[in-house]
């Protein structure tokens, strides 16, 4: 199949114009990343979003993929000299590597079978006679006994009859056409099933005991529970599907005469090429299918949690203290100024006795005033209902001396960086711990500069993250980690490895070496001065520039998003209306424009630009270094604590959403345990999935249907 051609399929399936996938093709296959294309070549991609982008990207590479493994198939095929023109048709037009396949399955060499001795044994001629069934009269004995032949291994007539079954099975077995029917039919009308094999202390896998469910409609998270059962050899897992259903089409293709001498045993044969050979296969096939559509939707739940997560609203100027909770070992404390520079570290012990915690709380007084603390960052883990009694505590018996709040974060993955080399070279001095609730705190202040140092499968936003395939799973946070590093930008003069590794067009060690020329040479007084940077060459600098910014720079476009090579068109356009001053006069062109009622096409055509770029200007122009977070809803901050056992039935409360899953949304309430918006629970209307009403960090009103203190199990409800 021709390129060109891909490009069309891909139009049809995606509902694209062809246009738009061929052009974007074209600028992937030239190295751009998919965030440079999809905010500055938008005229080329019709304003393709960036899941549209890799939508295309993901279909043109399983395409040329396809393509590659026909000529390899056709190739072997030829050269067995078995490659007719209809066989090559049907290889050609296969839009499947699953039909590829099943198309290449009599050709594909094979390790010795029961059929390929046969056939050396020379029972071949047996086996083709019994298909074609044409002898509807005598004894079929007579006729086996023509292949016995001591000296090739056929002793008797029962090893020349069962050779040929075996010959004729694996030839019912091959068929591409019957297999596509028995896959689909098993598919549609199969169950999958699980029972207990070994019993276990746990209860997790108690629900698939002796479960049955429709093939088709098994929601994703049991097919990754039932797998995880079936790995910890704890489920025994098995697919059914009434045999007539599948046998009939066997039978249809492959007995043609009831008067046949080989009826019988063609009719065994039949039910003998499923049992050993197409259903063994067709179930592999589809567990594996069901493996990866459930993977994949795992996948995507993870990554629209961590991306809803990293694009939380930065909590700025404001001077913080992490608490990192703990019994044994002590509360970490750290306290970090509003640029997230480490001031302060203690270790407190506010649990009994009595004098250790009020001597804890003394410390705690000290460094709330010296350092003049806004909020208190309190990790979610072990002894952090402990240490929120005590700051909720102090905030009551501080109302005179200073105000603050304080907010519960979730410490997931804060271990993890502490002991990183990433955390030993930014604080070389400290010790694990303390660069832990650093961690903490910082992740508050800004959490998208924070967790990009962490490894994202740490941060516990997913669905049975450790089950799926983790290859595939680290590319698709990766793409997310990117997406949302360039979606909000980065300052040049400040930003750290960690983020600049994730900016279009750099790597590591071009970020490596960004960093160390800030060190030796100082603040970047223009975008121009990358070019100066060993490792950042031509394409680099163009995929890299427009989502790196200069606040206070030699150029003022260089704190926009405005691409360089979009200057002489910005230039143009405030040359036309006489606009000397951009940071104060830039702001009001848009409304001028408006007021003006200047309509965009004609000056876009007067500036021989596109629209889309033209739009994008403005809107950089009316908005100069805008944070695309601040729109996200911001930390419930809390200055008094609340208590599993206070909660009763119908009390509503605000919280946060932590979690989305497939069955509901896990909401922080300020207790301990986070409670369950189970999916029936989020409206009164019908709701397909909760990721349609709810999103990771959105603070929502919800009511206390009931409590279970003994299980540590909260169930809540959005409706009113």
């Amino acid at each position: 199949m021709q390129e060109e051609q891909l490009f069309q399929t891909i139009a049809e399936d995606l509902q694209l114009n062809i246009l738009q996938v061929r052009n974007t093709i074209e600028l992937l296959d030239n190295n751009n990343t998919v965030p440079f294309i999809s905010r500055y070549r938008k005229e080329k991609t019709g304003s393709l979003d960036e899941k549209q982008i890799r939508d295309i990207q993901e279909k043109i590479k399983y395409l040329r993929t396809l393509e590659a493994r026909k000529e390899t198939i056709l190739q072997s095929v030829s050269e067995q000299g078995k490659l007719t023109k209809a066989l090559e048709k049907e290889i050609r037009k296969a839009m499947k590597l699953q039909e590829l396949e099943d198309l290449y399955l009599p050709y594909r060499p094979k390790k010795k079978t029961r059929a390929s001795v046969a056939r050396e044994r020379g029972l071949e001629p047996l086996a083709q006679i019994m298909l074609s069934q044409e002898i509807s009269s005598g004894d079929p004995i007579e006729i086996y006994q023509q292949f016995v032949n001591p000296q090739k291994d056929v002793a008797d007539i029962e090893a020349a009859c069962q050779g040929a079954c075996d010959i004729v099975a694996e030839i019912i077995s091959e068929q591409a056409g019957l297999r596509k029917i028995i896959r689909e039919l098993t598919a549609n009308h199969g169950y999958l099933t699980s029972s207990i094999r070994k019993k276990s202390e746990s209860r997790e896998f108690e629900m698939y005991s002796d479960f049955r469910q429709p093939f088709r409609n098994i929601p994703p998270y049991r097919i990754l529970a039932i797998n995880r059962g079936e790995k910890e050899n704890v489920l025994n897992v098995d697919i059914e599907i009434e045999r007539t259903l599948v046998l009939a089409p066997i039978k249809d293709e492959f007995i043609k005469s009831r008067q046949s001498i080989f009826y019988d045993e063609l009719t065994r044969t039949a039910e003998d090429a499923y049992t050993r050979l197409i259903a063994p296969a067709i179930n592999r096939e589809l567990r594996g299918e069901l493996t990866l559509m459930a993977e994949n939707h795992a996948i995507n739940v993870f990554s629209i949690n961590l991306k809803n997560l990293l694009l939380q609203p930065p909590v700025k100027n404001k001077r913080l203290m992490g608490i990192d909770p703990g019994f044994r070992t002590g509360c970490k404390v750290a306290v970090i100024d509003e640029s997230g520079k480490f001031l302060k570290g203690e270790t407190i012990y506010p649990h009994p006795p009595q004098k250790k915690y009020f001597e804890a709380k003394s410390v705690l007084r000290e460094l709330i005033n010296d350092c003049q603390i806004d909020i208190v960052a309190i990790g979610n883990g072990t002894a952090s209902r402990e240490t929120e009694l005590m700051v909720a505590d102090l905030i009551t018996e501080m109302k005179s001396e200073r105000e603050f709040v304080y907010v519960i974060v979730s410490e997931a993955g804060a271990s993890v960086y502490s002991a990183s080399d990433l955390a030993r070279e930014e604080f070389p001095d400290l010790e694990a711990s303390l660069r832990g609730n650093i961690s903490i705190a910082r992740r508050l202040q800004d959490p998208l500069a924070e967790l990009v140092k962490i490894d994202p499968r740490s941060i516990g936003v997913g669905l049975y993250q450790h089950d799926i395939n983790q290859k595939a799973l680290r590319e698709a946070l990766d793409d997310v980690i990117e997406s949302c590093v360039n979606h909000v930008g980065v300052d040049l003069n400040t930003a750290s490895k960690s983020l600049l590794m994730h900016i279009s067009g750099l790597n590591k060690r071009n970020a490596d070496k960004l960093v160390s020329y800030r060190e030796k040479n100082g603040r970047f007084k223009n975008r121009q001065e990358l070019n100066k940077v060993e490792g950042i060459g031509r394409n680099a600098f163009q995929q890299a520039a427009g989502f790196l910014r200069i606040s206070d720079g030699e150029n003022p476009l260089d704190a926009t998003s405005i691409h360089p090579e979009s200057y002489p068109l910005t230039e143009r356009l405030l040359a036309q209306f006489e606009i000397s001053d951009l940071r104060k006069e830039g702001r009001l062109l848009k409304q001028r424009l408006s007021a003006e009622k200047i309509s965009l096409q004609d000056l876009a055509a007067r500036l021989t630009c596109g629209l889309p770029t033209l739009e994008d200007i403005l809107d950089n122009l009316e908005k100069p270094g805008r944070d695309p977070r601040e729109e996200m809803p911001k930390p419930v901050f809390r200055s008094d604590v609340l208590k599993m056992e206070d909660l009763k039935e119908g009390m509503v409360l605000k919280g946060t959403v932590r979690n989305v899953v497939d069955f509901g949304a896990f909401v922080d309430i300020g207790v301990k345990q986070d409670g369950l918006i189970h999916i029936s629970q989020m409206t009164k209307s019908f709701v397909k999935s909760p990721y349609e009403l709810l999103q990771v960090g959105d603070v929502v009103d919800v009511k206390v249907l009931s409590v279970d203190t003994e299980r540590g199990r909260i169930a809540l409800s959005m409706k009113t």
